[in-house]
């Protein structure tokens, strides 16, 4: 693998591992220049949002592992724990946008993904549909982008940290728990 790039294996549940190591797809941009550039594009984003009130098509895809949730930090916005997911391209289909985000975010490919239900809201004056999605898997091996994730670790369901994003709950109680 090139600089910047390496699989994180997790296993049985952690509660706590390492910072991530590296970015889920090769690029040739250094990982603080990528950073930047993910800050100011989403600046210039909640501009147009405040500006246009756009209705927009997301996903977020639950990764579980019986009673833990992994939550992921990004390296813009308010920087809150989320649960990992982007937003649905023109013509894509929700479960398409859901695979297409877990392969580039977490290096995650060929995992089956459950539709669970969908959130609505409004973030920073976006109107949002929310396509979630869940699988349960326990000792994934991920590949993490690092110029968008800043950090990426297991949660009990019951001790969730303080600051998460907007549809974390919603998405969560979506979820039963499986297994003891």
């Amino acid at each position: 693998m090139s600089a910047g790039h390496s699989r994180l294996p997790i296993l049985a549940c952690p509660s706590r591992h390492p910072r991530p190591p590296g970015p889920a797809y090769p690029v040739d941009v250094p990982v603080t220049l990528r950073r930047l550039g993910y800050r100011i594009a989403y600046r210039l984003l909640q501009v147009f949002w405040f500006a246009a009130r756009p209705r927009k098509q997301g996903v977020k895809c639950l990764l579980t592992c019986r009673d833990r949730v992994l939550l992921v930090r990004h390296t813009y916005g308010d920087r809150a724990w989320d649960i990992p997911g982007g937003a649905i391209k023109r013509r894509e289909a929700p479960a398409a946008a859901a695979r297409r985000e877990m392969s580039e975010e977490l290096g995650l490919d060929g995992v089956e993904w459950t539709e669970i239900g969908e959130v609505r809201g409004t973030v920073s004056r976006r109107r949002d549909t929310i396509h979630c999605f869940r699988a349960e898997l326990c000792q994934p091996s991920l590949t993490i982008d690092r110029g968008e994730l800043a950090a990426v670790d297991w949660f009990a369901r019951g001790e969730l940290p303080d600051q998460l994003g907007p549809y974390v709950g919603s998405v969560i109680a979506r979820a039963p728990t499986i297994g003891p």
